[in-house]
């Protein structure tokens, strides 16, 4: 294995600083961002006074995401700013990323050639740790790095869509490409299109078998998986009190899933009791200082408004220890009864820390005594990271799961997987009872004495009574200078490989394009780029590019990964009938449906296609991540003007794209569809680019941009 040393791009303990615009302005008030960063500090002041500038300006109360956001504003004396319109540049107080996404995205950092990075930050080893057996068997084939560097009201990018759980913490954590991530690591400002806010008005409060998932899934009922592109979704309201800290971020980590920028709740005591039981006292007494700045304005206007009674309502973050506490609660009723799990039933711990903690206070016992299996705290089955023995491949099968997602073949790479999403509580009462049907509310168990017994509503404790197992330390600092530190990669190596710049556009239309698929209904970010097995190689771009598109269904034939190679007129898979085409020269345009490109944050599922030739994306409608990553990578991300339009292209047609010399923002593109008869259909694309995301088209990509403008 190559030498691939990481160390100097963890966080900034070399003395590097975060870069604001200069203001006349000097902080007071301070707390360490995190216990491993003491010279890394919390500013709330400078936060304050950026918002008075913008709320002077906009002469309006402000929503908490809005003081969050323009709290970090690059300059927020000129910013425009309009909802749903302006693009802001901001900068936000560090970067989060897990270990699959990190590979490119530091291959990338590399390529722009800065010695060390310009903010905080960090890399957290859980997504390439395979479930198979159990936590600790697992674990001796990985090294986890897993810390929670949320805190109320930071501005955190994350190289994952589940960013957003540090919502519920009151920050504003977002998931984004690793191109974006390296822009805001070598001190450039980030770019973001202004969210419109939804707001959530919760009231009652949960109870009974009621749990945050069920709140995450009746907002996903009601926007469903659209309907929060764009948006940031802040909750509010007195129901918000009888969520835990952990809870919210159960809620905040789905709000991926309905297509949203992120999520947050207000600062409130339960955030101020999770700070003080993670040994982050001194956050929290800072933050009990600037509630004003940690909450909306009274009156403060939502694009959109949902009101829910939480009394009337019956992830990979529902692994907290109240989520543990309240499925064991359960486990320990079963055993009371001499009742063990009736279906295979597998655990996965939030992080090393909850795994710790109920392994001690003997949760982790319970659940293995009903016949459950406490897998390693990572993202395992989640991500498809299960190594799955019960089934084969093809058999026929159900699985309920307390997980964000259920793509087919999301968790087991099994198609013929039936897969539900539902509350950890629901999941175990289901095991126990071995049937979908079950209703734990009205349906009876029989115990092993023969005796019917019903399930009591499960209760768990929001934190432990002595306080939190810290587990495993396996943190990683940086060294303190980090000067000679290399990163060196094998050219053999198969697992990762240095980065070469794409080409620039030559100037002219693209024409007579082929299209390479033409994606009929969901085509997320599994399809185009699928995990499980793949993530290995997610640090080798040529490598991991043969899964390009192998899930996504073609409508020409409704089949999986089968497309018509246009220039020859055979059948291949997807990736070899692109690489053809590559080799001979000949671009090419993936066609797709509407929220193309959603779930994950991966932006393999815009490398791969740039790589291989691809030069348009033409859609009815696009998830934002997905369209920011292929603006990055000088791909042109385009949709239908009239999403009937989806209709009139043809598999065998040539596209061309025409007028690209005078591409300019809010300029709709002229597209051709010549068909097979000779007829030309002439149509309407839109675009979302904004001139400097038309200079990273022109220049091939964001990267090569940016050396440009260094080259200047």
């Amino acid at each position: 294995m190559p030498s691939f040393r990481l160390n100097s791009l963890h966080s900034l303990s070399d003395g590097s600083a975060r870069f604001f615009h200069p203001t006349a302005f000097v902080a007071s008030k301070t707390a360490p961002m995190s216990r491993y960063e003491p010279d890394k500090v919390i500013d709330y002041d400078k936060m304050e006074y950026n918002v008075k500038i913008v709320k002077d300006r906009l002469n309006r109360p402000l929503t908490l995401s809005e003081k969050i956001l323009y709290g970090h504003l690059d300059d927020p004396k000129n910013q425009d700013i309009q909802r749903g319109e302006s693009y802001l540049k901001l900068r936000p107080d560090r970067v989060a990323m897990q270990d699959a996404t990190a590979q490119m995205a530091m291959l990338q950092f590399i390529s722009s050639g800065l010695p060390k990075v310009a903010v905080p930050s960090t890399i957290h080893c859980d997504h390439l740790i395979e479930a198979q057996v159990g936590g600790e068997q697992d674990l001796k084939r990985a090294k986890i790095v897993l810390e929670n560097y949320g805190f109320p009201g930071v501005l955190l990018i994350g190289t994952d869509s589940h960013t957003p759980n540090g919502g519920g913490l009151g920050g504003l954590c977002i998931g984004v490409g690793g191109a974006d991530a390296v822009d805001v690591m070598a001190n450039i400002p980030w770019e973001l299109k202004c969210p419109k806010v939804i707001g959530v008005k919760l009231t009652g409060e949960l109870s009974g078998w009621t749990s945050p998932k069920d709140i995450i899934l009746k907002v996903a009922g009601i926007l469903t998986v659209k309907g929060g592109t764009g948006a940031i979704v802040e909750y509010f309201g007195p129901g918000v009190d009888s969520i835990s800290c952990t809870g919210m971020g159960t809620i905040c980590n789905m709000g991926a899933e309905i297509g949203a920028t992120t999520s947050v709740f207000p600062y409130n005591h339960r955030m101020q009791d999770y700070l003080k039981a993670t040994k982050r006292t001194e956050i929290a007494d800072l933050a009990n200082q600037y509630k004003g700045l940690l909450s909306s304005d009274s009156n403060a206007h939502y694009d959109q408004l949902i009101e829910i009674n939480l009394s009337l309502i019956g992830s990979c973050t529902n692994s907290s220890y109240e989520d543990m506490g309240r499925s064991a609660s359960l486990a320990q009723q079963a055993l009371e009864h001499g009742v063990k799990a009736k279906a295979a039933f597998t655990i996965t711990p939030g992080s090393e820390q909850i795994r710790a903690t109920i392994e001690r206070d003997g949760m982790a016992k319970t659940l293995r005594d009903i016949g459950g299996v406490v897998l390693a705290n990572a993202c395992g089955p989640c991500i498809g990271q299960w190594d799955r023995q019960d089934v084969k491949k093809g058999e026929k099968n159900t699985i309920v799961s307390s997980y964000n997602r259920n793509f087919t073949g999301r968790n087991d790479a099994n198609p013929a997987t039936h897969a539900f999403v539902t509350s950890p509580e629901l999941v175990t009462a289901l095991a126990i009872a071995g049937d979908l049907s079950f209703n734990p509310l009205t349906d009876e168990l029989t115990g092993k004495d023969g005796k019917k017994f019903k399930l009591k509503s499960p209760y768990g404790d929001e934190l432990p009574t002595k306080g939190f197992d810290p587990g495993q330390d396996t943190y990683q600092a940086p060294p303190a200078d980090s000067s000679s530190v290399t990163v060196d990669v094998s050219p053999e190596s198969q697992r990762l490989q240095l980065l070469k710049p794409f080409d620039k556009w030559n100037g002219k239309d693209l024409e007579d394009m082929v299209v390479l698929i033409k994606a009929k209904g969901k085509c997320t970010t599994d399809h185009i780029s699928a995990a499980g097995q793949w993530l290995k190689y997610r640090g080798h771009l040529d490598n991991i590019s043969n899964n390009l598109l192998i899930g996504a269904v073609n409508a020409e034939n409704d089949e999986i990964n089968k497309v018509t190679n246009q220039l020859t007129g055979e059948s291949g898979s997807v990736p070899d009938t692109a690489r053809m085409y590559k080799s001979k020269g000949q671009g090419w345009v993936v066609i797709g449906d509407d929220n193309y490109g959603e779930g994950s944050s991966r932006e393999h599922a815009a490398l791969e296609p740039r790589h291989l030739g691809g030069r348009a994306i033409i859609v009815k409608s696009f998830a934002r991540i997905h369209e920011t990553n292929l603006k990055k990578q000088g791909l042109l991300p385009l949709t239908f003007t009239n999403p009937s339009d989806y209709d009139k292209v043809q598999p065998s047609d040539r596209i061309s794209l025409v007028g690209l010399k005078d591409l300019a923002p809010e300029k709709p593109l002229e597209c051709h569809l010549k068909h097979k008869d000779g007829s030309v259909d002439k149509i309407q694309l839109k675009h979302t680019m904004n001139e400097g995301q038309i200079a990273w088209f022109r220049a091939g990509s964001a990267l090569n941009r940016m050396a440009e403008v260094a080259a200047k």
